[in-house]
């Protein structure tokens, strides 16, 4: 198989010092070949059979545009290597170049400069292939025919290596010269797929001279079958090339699934570059909204992106494709295919059907950007008139809870906040006797009147229907809520005028306060006792806690909290994380409980909710890390450097002082940051506020190793492992219990396999059964906790079992060093699971 690179006249490199030695000793070689010609008179016919036979290799010859460049093949292997065997050196180049030259007459577009390299190139690796056989020991057969068809082979395989080699070298130097790229990368990628088509025609030209040998009318049979032969390897080529153009297109449609209008041009570019194989690719768009803008690539890089006048002039071959709707009634732009040069590219049917389906998907995904452009720029824009209620000229309810985080995050300085939840009474009759524009009207007015009984400060807001609430800053006692409170029901008492008519308005209120939490606790309590304001049919109910029958046991629990931590009742016990393989403890698991003095040991379930919202967080959590840590100097002491897991609540990842917390008590413990794992649930890590990022970053630094906890329950768990930096990963013991079944076994066995490819560890939860430690153990998971090997316990307790089994906890899986043969029963099903290939071994 050959492949001829056919030069472009314009590039912006001409290969002259190429061409010009090729021609130069090319025409050396034919004038020596015409100085010696006429000694091999008889040899004129198959000198010119040689040449008709060239001529109908170049009809037969497959063309592949690289770029605007084109490469032909055909198997003209086949042939100088059987002409080598055949024929001496002077007969078998001139015939080869008449052969070319007659070829190129019939053509109609040849060019003098692609003609001369095209001939010479041919010439001298002719002259490579038969002065490589001669060397070898063969004899031309036509003059001296050899006694065994096995003498000829080793001089046949010189004459087709050193053909192969010199149309290799020659044809990609000069394609790396025209094309800009790397020659030494594309002898490679030459190499790795034209090896085996090579051989194949090399076989060819051994079966010709097999059957010259047995009888020449052998040969009229092997030009058809030569011709069948290039014919499949043809189709070969144009299917691999199908395929390829296609895994590429589809690749570029997957990048086009994105909202953000950057990203689909630069990927529209770059791809386009790749897919049609062109020197520069760029997208002219014209949005409704906004000036035209124009992005442009050589495939590689980002040449230009702004607007279409400032692009610097480019030259050469253009195909533009009008970026319209598939009704072809919406003109979003212009792709744009360019290659260097000034010679025209002709796309085949199938390229020209990739086009249409490239710029289809491409319309597509740009109308989709702008659409979700469009949509987030109305939504900003809604999100900034959402805080207004557009009737009353109120505060609405996003501007409430807004207004109140804020008040409740500058703490005590703020003095205690009130929140007021007014509800108008029997308004409903009000709308349907006198009309909805008559009920607006009243509530503007009511609006009006607890603007005007608001003192500085203070928020007034139409929380929804009949419905408003007001946020008191800065009281100096919870008492003077109700207070307030009273004013401004006072305020509503006097009848409003609607026209002729005057109308009494009713409203019941609720009233709570506090100085910390948030805004929707306060708003729930307060919420809580208007509702009790209505059913017993009084103007005000003050909160109280013992009558929120909604959650009383949470506030109640939230306000033991700050004797909890003062008498240290919560403790930290301790789950053992095993290597499956040996049993040895490599971490542990902290697991907090709290010994409440009347309901007894109490799991973090019941308790965090209650810590979350109590403003007792921060040192409920330096409480646990540093029992964390007390424990890992106890181990450590005892030749045990057992690190030590913790888990923190979503709440800690939004505080930036957290990472600080974090260094200074280990700096106050003495106890390295390695030695301890900081472990994410995924409700965590799949916030995208900065400041998650920023206080993960900042653990990061410090040394500390992260950990997702309950891998594959979240929603988005691969997009929260691509985003979050985490050294580990924890299976849910869900997916292990349910093992066997094949929805949670594919997670466990897609877990782990993520997990090698990512250089994470992986720890199974949940490991309740020796088999279940065997099978994960088989399936590469490399540690595991549960109750196989101990349930959580106290520090000193876990001392206690590293000292009785010497820092193990259960018996190794296999001897020390042992190869492990898995049976073939075994293995079987390990390939079914998608484990290890049969015959693999493992040691332990």
């Amino acid at each position: 198989m050959q492949n001829r690179p056919r030069t472009d006249d314009a590039t912006n490199q001409r290969p002259w010092r190429l061409v010009g030695p090729v021609v130069v000793g090319a025409a050396g070689l034919n004038l020596w070949a015409l100085w010696r010609i006429s000694e091999y008179e008889r040899l004129f016919l198959p000198m010119l059979l040689l040449a008709l036979v060239m001529v109908g290799n170049g009809f037969v010859m497959i063309r592949i545009r690289v770029r605007s460049t084109n490469i032909g093949t055909s198997p003209t292997t086949a042939i100088m290597t059987v002409a080598a065997a055949l024929l001496p050196a002077p007969p078998l180049i001139l015939g080869t170049v008449c052969g070319k030259l007659l070829y190129l007459l019939t053509r109609r577009d040849v060019d003098p400069v692609k003609a001369s390299f095209n001939v010479a190139k041919e010439t001298l690796c002719a002259s490579a292939a038969t002065f490589a056989a001669t060397a070898a020991g063969i004899h031309p057969m036509l003059l001296e025919p050899h006694s065994s068809f096995l003498d000829v082979i080793p001089g046949m395989f010189a004459g087709f290596l050193a053909y192969t080699l010199s149309d290799e070298i020659i044809s990609q130097a000069l394609f790396a010269l025209v094309t800009h790229t790397s020659y030494r990368q594309r002898l490679a990628v030459q190499a790795s797929t034209q090896v085996v088509p090579r051989l194949g025609l090399f076989a060819v030209a051994l079966a010709t001279i097999a059957a010259y040998h047995i009888s020449e009318w052998l040969l009229l049979v092997l030009p058809p079958l030569v011709y069948a032969i290039h014919l499949a390897a043809a189709n070969q080529v144009r299917t691999r090339q199908g395929n390829e153009a296609w895994q590429r297109l589809a690749e570029a449609t997957d990048e086009f699934n994105s909202v953000d209008q950057t990203a689909v041009l630069y990927a529209a570019v770059r791809r386009a570059a790749d897919i049609f194989s062109t020197d520069e690719a760029e997208v002219e768009i014209h949005p409704p909204t906004g000036g035209a803008r124009l992005v442009r690539s050589n495939g590689t890089q980002i040449l230009f992106d702004g607007a279409p006048e400032d692009a610097p002039t480019a030259e050469g071959f253009l195909i533009p494709v009008a970026l319209e709707s598939y009704r072809g009634d919406a003109d979003l732009g212009e792709l744009r295919l360019r290659w260097r040069g000034h010679s025209p590219v002709r796309f085949t049917e199938r390229e020209q059907y990739t086009l249409r389906t490239f710029t289809a998907a491409l319309c597509t995904a740009i109308r989709n950007a702008a659409t979700f452009a469009e949509t987030q720029r109305l939504a900003d824009s809604h999100a900034r008139a959402a805080a207004q209620d557009p009737l009353t000229r109120l505060a609405n309810r996003r501007r409430l809870q807004q207004h109140g985080d804020e008040i409740l995050a500058a703490g005590s300085g703020a003095g205690v906040v009130g929140v007021v939840l007014i509800d108008l009474n029997h308004f409903k009759e009000v709308n349907d006797t006198l009309g909805h524009a008559e009920g607006d009207r009243v509530l503007i007015a009511v609006a009006e009147r607890l603007t005007a009984a608001a003192r500085p400060g203070d928020l007034v807001a139409r929380f929804g229907g009949d419905e408003f609430a007001v946020i008191l800053a800065g009281l100096s006692a919870p008492a003077l809520a109700e207070l307030r409170a009273q004013t401004m029901l006072n305020a509503l008492t006097p009848p409003i005028a609607l026209d002729d008519m005057r109308i009494s308005v009713e409203a019941s209120c609720g009233v709570t306060t506090g100085s910390g939490g948030t805004i929707g606790e306060l708003l729930r309590r307060a919420d809580v006792a208007l509702y009790q304001a209505k059913q017993e049919g009084q103007r005000i109910v003050v909160y109280a806690q013992s009558r929120d029958t909604a959650d009383v046991g949470s506030l109640t629990l939230g306000g033991d909290l700050a004797r909890a931590l003062a008498e240290q009742q919560f403790t930290v016990h301790f789950q053992p994380i095993v290597d499956l393989a040996s049993g040895r403890v490599i971490a542990a698991e902290a697991l907090t409980r709290w010994h409440h003095p009347d309901r007894g040991y109490l799991p973090p379930d019941r308790f965090l909710g209650a810590i979350e919202r109590s403003g007792q967080l921060a040192a409920f959590a330096d409480a646990v890390l540093d029992q964390a840590l007390i424990a890992v100097i106890e181990w450590g002491d005892a030749g045990y450097p057992v690190p030590v897991a913790v888990n923190v609540s979503p709440r800690s990842l939004l505080d930036p002082s957290f990472p600080d917390a974090v260094a200074r008590r280990l700096g106050a413990r003495g106890v390295p940051s390695s030695a301890l794992v900081i472990e994410l649930t995924e409700s965590v890590t799949l916030s995208k506020l900065e400041v998650v990022d920023d206080v993960l970053a900042a653990l990061r630094d410090l040394g500390i190793r992260l950990a997702l906890d309950d891998f594959g329950t979240g929603f988005s768990s691969l997009a929260t492992l691509a985003r979050v930096p985490v050294d580990e990963l924890k299976i849910d013991r869900s997916f292990v219990a349910a093992m066997e079944a094949s929805a949670p076994g594919a997670v466990v066995r897609s877990t782990i396999d993520l997990s090698r490819s990512l250089d994470l560890l992986v720890v199974a939860e949940g490991v309740e059964r020796e088999d279940q430690r065997q099978q994960l153990w088989e399936l590469g998971c490399p540690a595991g906790q549960g109750h196989l090997f101990a349930r959580a316990m106290p520090a000193d307790r876990m001392l206690a079992a590293l000292d009785r089994g010497e820092g193990h906890l259960a018996a190794p899986l296999h001897d020390t060093g042992a190869v492990i043969r898995m049976s073939r029963s075994r293995r079987a099903r390990r390939m079914s699971m998608g484990g290890e290939p049969q015959g693999r071994e493992r040691s332990t």
